[in-house]
């Protein structure tokens, strides 16, 4: 069944072989089973579940880190591994300096020929299958082993990846406390392949409310808080249209009780507009960043010591710092 689901991925990932949603349990960890160009804090981790979609995990622990802890998860994009988007975003530096671990789940390239996360299959993005329930036994796995804070559970994640994460925090409500996309898609805007192209781009526009039944029907039985939720795009990305955070926004605050109207806007460096959204009692619960003139890709800072630029980690602002900010980690 995975084998034919990934085949017609393939299909559509080998088209978008220049235009790819981008780059990035019970056994021990062991540093010796890392890749040779795996991050330098990374460790793989055996043996976190079923594991139904396949994927492999890896955790970074700051030496001393405290019991009670939070959780940060990162989901890489197309073509990239854990440790690319480890390094690349410099979630080692923002862990050790604001006191969390890390969780980088990757994608393996028997599931997806270009190593993304498959967003665009209900199979992988529905509480309790596929690769949404590897990601999720891989958060189980962190907290039982670190004695970690189950109410502090993050996630985030780059384009495939921010599509992920989108799916992460409709179908698990109950085990995140918030989340970033980052250059990524609303939640159930695709479920076939031909479907993902138009999403990607132009993109698809829905009321509000569409989008918002679309994250809560993948959590019916949920009564309780939701995620917060932030959506980062750069307004020239001609990968994923930018149309996509006008609809991730539409989307999260329909879920979270605001309306589609800022209720405060401001320009922060690297040409920058973050707006807020507030819900009923006044707290902010979603919020948008738009980087003008940025393509696809993360925003980092490398000379305020923020991630790597490189191909897909583009020199404008430190997102890391700023989502991690939002989640209350570390000031």
């Amino acid at each position: 069944m995975r084998a034919s689901v990934y085949r017609r991925a393939a299909l559509l990932l080998t088209a978008l072989a220049t235009l790819v949603l981008v780059p990035a349990g019970g056994a021990t960890t062991s540093a010796a089973a890392l890749p040779a160009d795996a991050g330098a804090g990374l460790e793989q981790v055996d043996g976190f579940g079923s594991n139904p979609g396949a994927l492999t995990m890896y955790r970074y622990t700051p030496t001393g880190l405290p019991a009670n802890s939070p959780v940060v998860v990162v989901l890489h994009g197309c073509t990239q591994d854990a440790a690319t988007y480890f390094d690349g975003a410099g979630w080692q530096d923002f862990a050790d300096a604001r006191g969390f671990s890390v969780v980088a789940a990757q994608q393996e390239q028997a599931n997806n020929i270009k190593k993304c996360f498959n967003w665009f299959q209900p199979g992988d993005t529905a509480r309790d299958q596929g690769e949404a329930l590897s990601i999720k036994q891989m958060v189980d796995r962190t907290v039982a082993d670190l004695d970690a804070d189950p109410s502090r559970v993050f996630v985030t994640g780059l384009s495939a990846g921010g599509a992920m994460t989108a799916s992460m925090l409709a179908a698990y409500p109950d085990v995140f406390a918030a989340g970033a996309v980052v250059g990524g898609l609303p939640h159930g805007c695709a479920d076939t392949v031909a479907e993902a192209f138009t999403c990607m781009n132009p993109g698809v526009s829905k009321s509000a409310a569409a989008w918002g039944d679309l994250a809560r029907k993948s959590a019916p039985g949920h009564t309780g808080a939701r995620p917060k939720v932030s959506v980062w795009h750069g307004t020239a990305d001609a990968t994923v249209s930018r149309a996509n955070a006008t609809e991730s926004v539409k989307q999260w605050t329909n879920v979270l009780g605001a309306d589609q109207d800022a209720d405060a806007t401001e320009a922060l460096p690297g040409g920058t507009t973050r707006s807020e959204y507030t819900d009923g009692n006044g707290d902010v619960v979603a919020r948008s960043y738009l980087v003008e003139g940025m393509g696809h890709g993360t925003p980092v800072k490398p000379d305020e010591g923020c991630g790597t630029a490189g191909q897909h980690f583009l020199d404008t602002i430190c997102s890391s710092r700023y989502i991690t900010r939002d989640w209350g980690l570390g000031g």
